[in-house]
């Protein structure tokens, strides 16, 4: 029996769209073992799959046929606490849950490299694929199906504000809406901000937060999709965020905040409900609070 934490993760952080992703401080949790057949229950209060649907299953079964090895079943426990289509990278914490659990079972055959390259093949891209594996922030490109990353630790010095609405946004919903071509400066607009934000998250540069997570390619065009999101930009700022984004494809908004400013914590709390009191969209968004993920998934 193996045990497996794997973090949320936050993909594109602005500028770096299908490319850059950070790890954060929310993790699912699974327990499994070898069985005969298939064996599913949840470990809280969230319900997953019970069949061999179930997306942790199906990884764990895909690493044992890559790998040549029978496969007669699993006994899979979850807990589940990353929600599901808020732009937190559910789908590639349950992927990398089932790889990292099964290569510890098979007595670990493979690399992470070989496991990261398998995940996105699994994806179909890699940017909450690689930090949801290696923590931390991570840029990576695919060539010829081969994963190319670098992984640097975020600074001690930030925190991330989370807000998490109360309604669901499929990625394939969100993919739909983008732009179909981009205009060569918007396109050069984004480059010229993806290498400096791994400094701004890494070494600490405040001074850069704000630049390096704008975009051009894709958050305008989420945005409209997702109910209270502008306003909740706004209040993340106006509460002391050092820069704002949206998560992944949404419809959850990330804020970088410095770790010291103890202040926007209540300051963005009470702005949130002042939406809620006027019955704005913003007023459907949750505020939660991690620490950056350096780690990535791990057993325990």
């Amino acid at each position: 029996m193996v045990t497996v934490q794997v973090p949320a993760t936050s993909a594109n952080v602005g500028a770096g769209f299908d490319t850059l992703g950070l790890a954060v401080g929310l993790y699912n949790t699974v327990v499994m073992e070898e069985a005969e057949g298939c064996d599913i229950a949840p470990m809280d209060e969230v319900e997953v799959p019970r069949g061999e649907d179930n997306i942790v299953y199906r990884s764990a079964k895909r690493l044992y046929e890559e790998c040549g090895k029978p496969f007669h079943g699993l006994a899979l426990r979850q807990s589940s606490p990353i929600p599901i289509a808020r732009g937190l990278g559910s789908s590639s914490a349950c992927i990398v849950a089932g790889l990292i659990g099964a290569n510890a079972l098979l007595k670990n055959p493979c690399q992470r490299q070989d496991l990261l390259c398998l995940a996105a093949g699994m994806e179909g891209h890699p940017d909450n694929i690689a930090p949801a594996l290696l923590g931390g922030l991570v840029v990576s490109c695919i060539q010829e199906g081969k994963v190319y990353s670098v992984k640097k630790e975020i600074s001690p010095m930030l925190e991330f504000g989370v807000f998490i609405p109360d309604y669901e946004l499929p990625t394939e919903k969100a993919r739909a809406v983008l732009p179909k071509t981009v205009p060569f400066e918007d396109a050069l607009f984004n480059l010229s901000r993806v290498g400096l934000c791994q400094a701004a998250l890494c070494e600490g540069r405040l001074d850069l937060l704000s630049v390096v997570t704008q975009d051009r390619l894709h958050q305008a065009s989420r945005l409209a999709l997702m109910p209270g999101g502008e306003e909740v930009f706004a209040l993340a700022r106006e509460a002391g965020a050092r820069a704002v984004c949206v998560s992944g494809a949404g419809p959850s908004v990330l804020a970088v905040v410095e770790e010291s400013r103890e202040a926007f914590w209540p300051r963005a709390e009470q702005n949130l409900q002042r939406r809620r009191e006027q019955n704005s969209e913003a007023g459907r968004f949750r505020l939660y609070r991690y620490k950056p993920d350096n780690f990535g998934a791990r057993l325990i």
